[in-house]
C-alpha cells in the first residue's frame, strides 16, 4: 500500500464520495472501470485521499456496493413510506423502480459482474429483498403464499425486462406521455386488486374456453 504524508493524505472527500464515484464509474463502464487513479483524476484529488479511506480497491468495491444496496432497498422503501393500502404500495414501488434510467443501468452493470464473488453476494441480496417485499405486498392483497410468489416473480421479471430494453434498444422504450400510458398498462396488468386469485383460474377458463391444460409427457394430466 502506498504511504502518504499527512498533508497529502488529509481527506478532502469522504469515503462515501469515493463510493458514489465508484458507482458512477460502474454505471458507465462496468466493474473494470472502478480504478483508483482514474477516479482520483475525476474527483480532482491525489491517490492519497483514496488510501486515507481504503486499504485497497476491494474495500472500495465493498463500500460502493453497500451504498448501492442501501439505495436500492432501504431508501426506495423509505420513499414508498408506510402506505397501508397494499395496492397503492405496489404502485409506488413500480413508479420508483421505473423512474430512474441511471439506477437501472447501474443494476445491469453490477449484475453483469456476478462472477465476482463480492458482487454476486450483493446482487443476490438486493434481488431477494426486492422479491420478498413484493411477495409481502401480493400476500396483503389476498393471494395465497404460492400465488403471491408467482405474481411477485412476474412483476420482477417485467421490471428486469424493462431494464434490458432501456439498455440494449432504448429507442423501443416510450418516453413522456407514452411512457405514462405504458406504466399504466403495467400497473393494470401486474397489480390486480383485492386478491384476484380467488376464482382466477375459473375466470381465465371462461375468458379463453379453447385453452386446455398442458399435458405431461406420456399423455397424463
Amino acid at each position: 500500500m502506498k504511504t502518504t504524508t499527512a498533508a497529502d493524505a488529509k481527506p478532502s472527500l469522504t469515503a462515501e464520495d469515493w463510493a458514489r464515484a465508484a458507482l458512477d464509474a460502474m454505471a458507465a463502464g462496468g466493474l473494470d472501470a472502478v480504478a483508483v487513479e482514474p477516479l482520483a483524476r475525476r474527483l480532482g484529488v491525489t491517490k492519497g485521499s483514496f488510501y486515507w479511506h481504503f486499504p485497497n480497491r476491494e474495500a472500495l468495491l465493498r463500500a460502493a456496493l453497500e451504498l448501492w444496496e442501501r439505495r436500492e432497498t432501504e431508501e426506495v422503501l423509505a420513499r414508498v413510506g408506510d402506505e397501508p393500502d397494499p395496492y397503492a404500495r405496489i404502485v409506488k414501488v413500480f413508479k420508483e423502480a421505473n423512474a430512474g434510467y441511471r439506477s437501472g443501468r447501474l443494476y445491469l452493470a453490477i449484475a453483469a459482474a456476478e462472477d465476482h464473488p463480492l458482487v454476486r453476494e450483493f446482487v443476490q441480496r438486493v434481488s431477494e429483498k426486492r422479491m420478498n417485499y413484493l411477495v409481502q405486498c401480493y400476500t396483503a392483497l389476498g393471494f395465497d403464499p404460492v400465488r403471491a410468489q408467482h405474481w411477485a416473480r412476474f412483476a420482477y421479471a417485467t421490471f428486469m425486462g424493462n431494464l434490458q430494453i432501456r439498455r440494449d434498444t432504448p429507442e423501443l422504450m416510450p418516453t413522456g406521455a407514452q411512457f405514462n400510458e405504458y406504466l399504466k398498462l403495467m400497473i393494470k396488468t401486474l397489480i390486480p386488486r383485492d386478491g384476484a386469485d380467488k376464482g382466477e383460474h375459473k375466470g381465465a377458463q371462461e375468458d379463453h374456453p379453447h385453452v386446455v391444460p398442458l399435458q405431461r409427457p406420456g399423455g397424463g394430466a
